[in-house]
């Protein structure tokens, strides 16, 4: 059976270092380190790419950064900035998505990942038939499923 390819934005990573007195955020947390698990014991395949590189060398925090990076390192692939992940970008802007999170999912569909997991809730919003965006809750509930 073919390994889950997922791609997880900034804020599924930065999501530990939010407050945790909120149930969601410690529940989407907890979901997060069991996928970070899955990936370091291979069950995920984790991808990584520029736009998380970049947005990860502008966290102000350089404990966070290094940790993040450090996690990073288990991608398994990386996507470059290239036309093909630049028009996708393009494309999905012009449906609304901010020009980051936009990048993301360029990346993650050029990719050919399965998931794209997010906390933005503007983000869960977002449907296209190349890619399924989920919370890291939902995820784990779905990976049962598997």
């Amino acid at each position: 059976m073919e390994k889950v390819k997922i791609y997880l934005d900034m804020c599924c990573f930065n999501r530990p270092y939010d407050d945790q007195d909120q149930l969601r955020i410690e529940l989407e947390t907890k979901a997060k380190l069991h996928i970070q698990q899955q990936v370091v014991d291979g069950k995920c395949t984790l991808v990584s790419s520029v736009v998380l590189d970049f947005e990860n060398s502008n966290n102000p925090y350089p404990l966070r950064k290094y940790v993040i990076n450090d996690f990073l390192n288990y991608a398994k692939e990386y996507i470059e900035e290239n036309n093909s992940v630049v028009e996708l970008a393009k494309e999905i802007n012009s449906t609304g998505i901010k020009p980051k999170d936009a990048a993301h999912i360029a990346c993650a569909i050029f990719a050919s990942c399965d998931y794209l997991l997010t906390t933005d809730d503007r983000l869960l919003k977002y449907k296209d038939n190349r890619i399924k965006i989920l919370n890291p809750v939902d995820f784990v509930v779905k990976g049962s499923e598997l």
